[in-house]
């Protein structure tokens, strides 16, 4: 097994973001190694108080290794950060001052052959669970779900142009064989792809990446979450979310709009009727993204963009 490890993406950026200051009640929902949760702890002694989540019970570990320094100052849960009233109400927290998300695969899950994240290991078996010990794997989807739903969940969690082909093809192999393992796959969609169209990017990586969402259910009612988690905040409170592809950003952007907007009845009305007033103020008109010192010292921050809001 590896050492769990993991570079925070843009960390000064989402520390200043948070306006952290000290004492308060801060939530890390995707605590990872704990290293956007150290600098929490650091930034806010000697008083400040960090709540936690996180699936993987490897990165539990090596994140409350990392955070004794601040022993009795932080609590992590084994929970989807979509579950956070539940983990607020045990906590017995109303109130937070501030709250992170991260929803960035960490560099331990992807190098970790046993967790089958990515296509450059070939005999890594398709698992891509956050959670060990939940049902749904990688290698069930492909090898039980309708050709049609394959190709959806491709096109649309991928944006990958030849859904319909791999999903197509993925079907046709499965008749004689399953799929077992990360290279099996990457074969199966190299050949799903023309050649003229195999350049820049491995071309496995959106169908890897669907696949990981379609697992873990990464997008299921995340609108819903961050306008939850966001009227959590106290007054002046920020919440900062890192997203790494398209689908979260947007999601995350309207969230934010829709929070920030006031009145949301049709313009032909003559007078307001719905009482909407606005409950953030977005910082970020445009997603912060890692500056070019960054992307050279840790290129997974390359897809990184992160968008601030703060409760009024």
């Amino acid at each position: 097994m590896l050492e769990f490890s993991h570079k925070p993406v843009m960390l000064e950026e989402c520390m200043q973001g948070l306006s952290l200051k000290d004492g308060g009640v801060w939530f890390d929902g995707t605590i990872g190694g704990g290293g956007h949760s150290y600098e929490i702890l650091s930034r806010t002694s000697p008083n400040g108080k960090l709540i936690a989540t996180d699936l993987d019970d490897e990165a539990i570990a090596a994140a409350s290794k990392r955070l004794q320094p601040f022993a009795n100052r932080f609590s992590i849960y084994k929970s989807n950060y979509k579950d956070f009233e539940s983990v607020f109400n045990q906590a017995g927290v109303d109130k937070i001052d501030g709250a992170l998300l991260d929803f960035g695969i960490s560099s331990h899950q992807i190098d970790d052959e046993d967790r089958g994240f990515t296509y450059r290991q070939a005999d890594a078996p398709l698992d891509m669970r956050m959670n060990q010990s939940a049902y749904l794997t990688a290698e069930m989807v492909v090898n039980t779900y309708l050709e049609e739903d394959l190709a959806r969940i491709i096109k649309t969690y991928g944006e990958e142009t030849f859904a319909k082909q791999i999903a197509r093809n993925i079907v046709k192999y499965r008749e004689t064989k399953s799929l077992k393992t990360a290279g099996e796959l990457s074969e199966i969609i190299k050949n799903s792809i023309p050649a003229k169209f195999r350049f820049g990017a491995p071309c496995e990586r959106k169908t890897f990446q669907a696949l990981r969402i379609e697992v873990n259910g990464e997008l299921d009612g995340l609108y819903d979450l961050v306008l939850k988690l966001t009227r959590r905040l106290k007054k002046g409170g920020r919440i900062a979310i890192l997203t790494f592809h398209s689908l979260e950003d947007r999601i995350v952007k309207e969230a934010f709009k829709y929070m920030e907007s006031p009145c949301t009845c049709p313009g032909n009305f003559p007078v307001c009727v719905c009482g909407k007033k606005p409950e953030v103020k977005i910082i970020t008109k445009k997603p912060i993204t890692a500056t070019d010192e960054e992307l050279k010292d840790n290129s997974r921050s390359k897809c990184a963009k992160l968008r601030i809001a703060e409760k009024i």
